[in-house]
């Protein structure tokens, strides 16, 4: 199974550069709990909700003077849209993180999450089971 048919495409974006008051308003208006930051419509970062809580916590100062830039420092880990689901849960997993955002290139086609993952089990399941019958088939 690949990428592109568990991923969700409807993304919520905020510019870099943007207060962390902004990203909050993004994550509670779409019910969501993270954005993709980017810049010039690149994507250069990720922020959920429990990064704005431990920036607001650690720093004692309100959102609307805290920007994204220090949240987003980190090289964004992404994945393709072709790349399968066991790849993308391997590097969640070895990044110890919940979402990926889906590149094409540098465009931002979509965000796939640990909760998509797990959604998709049954169908994994089923197309792993499906593989090994196949094997089974060949080898005999």
């Amino acid at each position: 199974m690949l990428i592109r048919e568990i991923m969700t495409t409807d993304l919520v974006t905020v510019e870099a550069g943007a207060t962390l008051r902004e990203v909050t308003g993004a994550l509670l208006d779409n019910g969501i709990g993270s954005v993709v930051v980017v810049d010039d419509g690149i994507p250069t970062g990720l922020i959920t909700e429990s990064d704005v809580l431990r920036a607001a916590h650690e720093r004692d100062t309100p959102l609307s003077e805290l920007s994204t830039g220090p949240l987003t420092q980190e090289p964004l880990v992404t994945v393709e849209p072709d790349a399968s689901v066991g790849l993308a849960s391997r590097r969640m997993l070895d990044e110890g993180i919940k979402k990926l955002p889906v590149v094409d290139d540098l465009d931002l086609v979509g965000i796939v999450t640990l909760t998509d993952v797990v959604y998709h089990l049954s169908d994994l399941r089923t197309e792993a089971e499906g593989l090994a019958r196949r094997h089974y088939d060949w080898t005999r």
